[in-house]
């Protein structure tokens, strides 16, 4: 199967080397999110567009799932490639690709043409039109909304029958535009803030503020594990996790009620400015959204960022809640953000919303910043992909075979938006002995499964699954395991 992938047009505009060199960034992280397809893939091209040519039509769904989620691609065309023929051979491979679907319905004729030839585009478009309305069953000619659109391309000497134009992630390259920080609380908006600055280029490091509880951590690890699965798997980034809660005792003890909460900004936006340092990043991400709530208001986002020696970056600056929400869905983190437990150790009664600097720095004047400093110091700094395997997870215990038994019912816990393209490893597997309960539901169903059975727990890294299988054998289900062919 070939795939024709298309550029952001962001990229098409640059100067010719910045514009080279995010084309050549953009077939490196390609080939390293197919990676696993290396020896039936080949990646090519250098200026307008890049082919993905992959040898098996079986995995050529996984491959057109997986270009959708990688930055800097607007489309995806899924084509049939023929040296260039003569407008009777065009009409020919239109027919072969195109005669059935017409039947019944209305059609245009589409041709986009690059290169030196004897004719244009629209004479491309007249004739193929006219063949294709007099030698099949259509309904007839629609220029304006077509029922099915019969897509062409000839770049230079090549023919190309468009089969598929599904839409890409857009944004640039990953790698294009250096590292950031993102401080990801779980919330929709920091989901939302940490996807926009990935689609836009930015190498994504998470930051998490550890507040008090373990689940709240774990659901937080989780999220970011999905955004890094689904939209940053060609770079490595890391998951830091700061040990907040004697930062915000202290705050509560020393701080006024109604200043609290500017003052626990600002002290995540230190710790977050020493972390970025030690991580290579050059900005912070926040999910912030311009009087959301009151610490948000403009007058108290100045004295935060007063604070910050790096950049801080707003996504949502001006997007309200609901918009927040609706790209949490489209994006798939909806549903874990919804989930995720709220901490909420610093609530004030009477919060300010136009906090003054001189008042800020009287309250923080009776702060022990040696609680701060030894916060950042007992910071835990890990790459992304470990952070289901480390010692607190207990995922290590958990068994983990390649191949389901007789009698074990595999649990595909991927989410909904990851269930068009049936992976391999499900393919042999009878529809009695699968089922799938997305990992947002899967405590609760759980606990309505039969217990005599043995469940395998599937997602596509292997990963969230370990997690989960381990928050199961904490709950005192025995009877899980994971299904894994990494």
């Amino acid at each position: 199967m070939l795939f024709l992938v298309k550029l952001f047009p962001e990229i098409t505009i640059k100067s010719r080397p910045v514009r080279r060199r995010l084309v050549r960034l953009l077939r490196k992280n390609i080939k390293s999110v197919l990676q696993a397809f290396k020896e039936q893939l080949r990646v090519s091209g250098e200026w307008d567009l890049i082919e993905v040519e992959i040898d098996s039509a079986e995995t050529g769904p996984e491959v057109r799932e997986k270009l959708r989620r990688i930055p800097g691609i607007a489309s995806i065309l899924e084509v049939r490639k023929y040296p260039l023929p003569d407008f009777e051979g065009m009409l020919e491979l239109a027919m072969e690709h195109y005669g059935e679907k017409l039947r019944g319905k209305t059609f245009a004729v589409r041709c986009k043409r690059t290169g030196r030839h004897a004719f244009r585009s629209v004479d491309v478009e007249a004739f193929v039109g006219a063949g294709l309305k007099r030698r099949t069953a259509a309904a007839g000619v629609d220029l304006g909304a077509p029922e099915v659109l019969v897509s062409l391309e000839i770049r230079h000497e090549e023919f190309h029958i468009v089969l598929q134009r599904l839409p890409g992630l857009g944004g640039f390259p990953l790698g294009g535009q250096g590292a950031v920080l993102s401080l990801i609380s779980g919330g929709f908006d920091s989901a939302v803030s940490s996807f926009l600055v990935t689609r836009r280029g930015m190498q994504t490091h998470f930051c998490f503020f550890n507040l008090g509880g373990d689940t709240h951590r774990l659901a937080v690890r989780e999220l970011a594990l999905y955004l890094w699965m689904k939209y940053h798997a060609s770079h490595r980034v890391k998951f830091v996790t700061v040990p907040f809660e004697d930062v915000v005792r202290e705050i509560l003890d020393k701080v006024e009620n109604s200043q609290m909460g500017v003052v626990l900004k600002r002290m995540m936006l230190r710790a977050a400015d020493r972390i970025a340092l030690e991580v290579g990043a050059g900005a912070l991400v926040t999910g912030e959204s311009v009087a959301q709530v009151s610490s948000q208001t403009l007058t108290n986002l100045a004295v935060i960022d007063d604070v910050a020696e790096n950049l801080v970056l707003r996504p949502l600056a001006t997007m309200d809640k609901q918009q927040i929400i609706d790209l949490a869905r489209t994006i798939g983190t909806e549903e874990f953000s919804r989930h995720v437990p709220e901490y909420c150790a610093v609530i004030s009664d009477k919060p300010t919303t136009k906090a003054r600097p001189g008042r800020i720095e009287r309250e923080e004047s009776g702060f022990d910043f040696t609680v701060l400093e030894a916060a950042v110091a007992d910071a835990s700094i890990q790459l992304i992909t470990e952070i289901a395997f480390d010692e607190d997870s207990g995922a290590d215990e958990i068994a983990v075979t390649s191949e389901p038994g007789p009698g074990d019912i595999v649990v595909d816990i991927r989410h909904e938006s990851e269930l068009g393209a049936l992976p391999p490893i499900l393919r042999g597997i009878a529809e009695s002995q699968l089922l799938h309960i997305p990992f947002y539901r899967l405590r609760g169903d759980f606990e309505g499964l039969d217990r005599n059975t043995h469940y395998l727990l599937y997602c596509e890294r292997g990963m969230i699954s370990r997690l989960h299988a381990a928050h199961l054998k904490d709950a005192g289900f025995g009877n899980v395991a994971v299904l894994d062919s990494t």
